[in-house]
C-alpha cells in the first residue's frame, strides 16, 4: 500500500493506494462454455451474467488440494482421461495389481477405488455420467485443455454404483460404508462424497450409513433431480433425506 499525493488547492480525498491482485482465471480450452462456473451471459446457455457458483472467486483464496479426497458415487470414471488422470486418487495402502488384499478392507486391489455394483476393482465408466461429474468435481485446472473443476488439484475416488442404465441403492450404501472405513481405519482424508443420482424409495439402511458418515465428519452432496419438483413433498433419495451431512444441490 502506498500514499497518494495530491494538491492541497485541489484536496478533496485522501485515501491509501491500496494494491490489488489478479483473478485467477484458467486457460482450459473450453473454460469459457463453463457457464456455471462464470456466467457471462454466453450463448450457449445465453443466461443471466452471474448466476453461476463465483469459482473464480474462490479461486482467488484457494484451487484446491492433493491432501483431500473427494469420493464419486456415480457410473465410474474413466481413470485414462487426460483431464482427470492426475488428480485420480491412489490408495495408499494397495499395490497395485498383486491380487492381494494389501490394506486389509476386504477388497482387493482397489487402487483408485471400487465397482460396488459388479464387485470387482475396475471402476471405468461405461456411460460416462461419472466422469462428466468427476470432471466438474476435479478436472485439472489452468492446463490448457478440457474444462476446469471447481478443484483444479484434488484426489478423486472413484466409486462405481450402476451400470450404463441405472444407479443402484444397495452398492450406493456400500459405496458409503466403504468411504467411511477408509476414512476412519486407513488413514484416508476423505472428506466429501458426490451423488448426483435419485431414487424414489426411502432407505433406512441407507440413511444409517449417511449418518455414520456424518459422525466420520464426511460431507454428502446429492443432486436435488431434474424433475422440476418440491423434493420435500416429493422426495428424491438421498438429497431429501434429513441428515445434517447433506447438501442438496439445484440447477437453475
Amino acid at each position: 500500500m502506498s500514499s497518494v499525493l495530491v494538491n492541497l488547492d485541489e484536496l478533496c480525498v485522501i485515501e491509501p493506494n491500496f494494491v490489488g491482485e489478479w483473478t485467477v482465471t484458467p486457460n482450459d480450452a473450453r473454460f469459457g462454455e463453463q457457464w456455471a462456473m462464470n456466467n457471462t451471459g454466453q450463448s450457449p446457455p445465453g443466461g443471466t451474467p452471474d448466476a453461476d457458483i463465483d469459482a473464480v472467486e474462490g479461486w482467488d483464496l484457494s484451487t484446491g488440494s492433493a491432501s483431500v479426497v473427494a469420493a464419486v458415487m456415480d457410473s465410474g470414471v474413466f481413470l485414462g482421461h487426460p483431464d482427470l488422470a492426475a488428480n485420480i486418487w491412489v490408495n495408499p495402502g494397495e499395490i497395485a495389481g498383486d491380487g492381494l488384499d494389501n490394506d486389509g478392507n476386504g477388497r482387493v486391489d482397489d487402487v483408485n477405488g471400487f465397482d460396488f455394483f459388479d464387485n470387482d476393482n475396475n471402476p471405468d465408466d461405461p456411460l460416462g455420467h461419472g466422469t462428466h461429474v468427476a470432471g466438474d468435481i476435479g478436472a485439472v485446472g489452468n492446463n490448457s485443455i478440457g474444462v476446469a473443476g471447481v478443484a483444479w488439484t484434488t484426489d478423486l475416488m472413484a466409486l462405481k454404483i450402476g451400470n450404463a442404465a441405472a444407479p443402484n441403492a444397495a452398492a450406493m450404501t456400500a459405496a458409503i460404508n466403504y468411504v467411511i472405513d477408509m476414512r476412519l481405519n486407513r488413514g484416508v482424508n476423505v472428506r466429501v462424497m458426490n451423488a448426483s443420482v435419485g431414487f424414489g424409495a426411502f432407505s433406512q439402511v441407507q440413511l444409517d450409513a449417511i449418518n455414520a458418515a456424518d459422525a466420520a465428519g464426511i460431507l454428502l452432496v446429492a443432486a436435488a433431480g431434474n424433475s422440476d419438483v418440491n423434493i420435500d413433498t416429493n422426495p428424491s433419495y438421498p438429497a431429501s433425506y434429513d441428515a445434517p451431512n447433506i447438501i442438496a444441490v439445484a440447477a437453475p
